[in-house]
């Protein structure tokens, strides 16, 4: 059987990049200053679609994401690896939207795209670490979940059989399709990129993209479908205004604080008596670096 398979993903900020500069002032992510990468969860997900699809003759596996008109390189990377195509969910009015305002985007461009069959996504990104969106979007769409994936074992009749890597243990489980899957860190990692499809897909952009592109290169990509990457807009997917972005979010940040570790004193026991030893001990305690 054939599946349409939509997978989530997210251009992030790599945190082992994150500076003073990372956070503006009203709470928000810097997201210009800071190196994007594509969600390492959203790459194991990547995976289990790809392996639905290779196992199911005449699947397409098309990206979405959200963000800036930039975001449309997770897309490319993803194309690179297998997927056939993505949209981009970009609009100024989305921008500072919480989980619950980022989910309701989300599932609203999910409606337009008509039929589908499974969506898969990353458990949490690691810009926010909640762990919500997914399952906030099956809720809005009325629509089984499955969370905590590590392996996606079957999919026939109807169903898909999915084994859930739990803190204490492993679960498999069955839900009615279409659904929604979340897919750990633990999972297989997503296949590295294929040489054929860089070449062929290098081009591949989306039109806030194509007004940069030399002429050639525009005509090239404007004359060959698989290289056209959607950008859809919040009035595209009729997004409620009082939904979306910061209006849709309950969630504010109150204040940021930037804490920097720094090394005080460097205490050596050799040399000590049990009195000293056993007051660094109490001090240790009552610090709760220890105990």
């Amino acid at each position: 059987m054939s599946l349409n398979i939509i997978v989530l993903a997210k251009q992030v900020p790599d945190t082992r990049n994150v500076g003073k500069d990372a956070m503006k002032a009203d709470g928000t992510i810097n997201r210009a200053a800071l190196p994007a990468i594509f969600n390492p969860e959203d790459l194991n997900a990547l995976e289990q679609a790809l392996r639905l699809k290779d196992a199911n003759p005449g699947s397409t596996v098309t990206i979405l994401t959200m963000g800036l008109p930039r975001a449309s390189q997770v897309i490319r990377e993803a194309m690179y690896r297998g997927a056939d195509g993505g949209v981009v969910l970009t609009d100024r009015v989305l921008g500072g939207a919480d989980t619950l305002a980022t989910s309701y985007s989300l599932a609203q461009a999910v409606k337009k795209f008509g039929k589908y069959d499974i969506i898969l996504g990353g458990r949490q990104a690691i810009d926010g670490d909640t762990a919500q969106v997914g399952p906030q979007i099956a809720e809005k769409l009325g629509i089984p979940q499955v969370t905590y994936a590590e392996e996606i074992l079957d999919l026939k009749d109807g169903h898909v059989t999915v084994k859930r890597r739990l803190e204490n243990g492993v679960e498999t489980v069955k839900a009615p399709l279409p659904c929604v899957v979340t897919v750990n860190g633990s999972a297989a990692p997503c296949r590295p990129r294929n040489a054929q499809r860089v070449m062929k897909y290098k081009y591949a952009a989306s039109p806030s993209e194509k007004n940069t592109q030399a002429p050639e290169i525009r005509q090239l990509s404007e004359s060959r479908p698989y290289l056209n990457i959607q950008e859809w807009s919040a009035a595209f997917v009729e997004a409620d205004p009082e939904q979306i972005g910061l209006p849709g979010s309950p969630t504010k940040v109150k204040a940021i604080e930037n804490v920097v570790f720094t090394a005080k004193e460097n205490l050596c026991l050799s040399g000590k008596n049990d009195a000293q030893i056993e007051d660094l001990v109490k001090e240790l305690i009552a610090n709760h670096t220890i105990g």
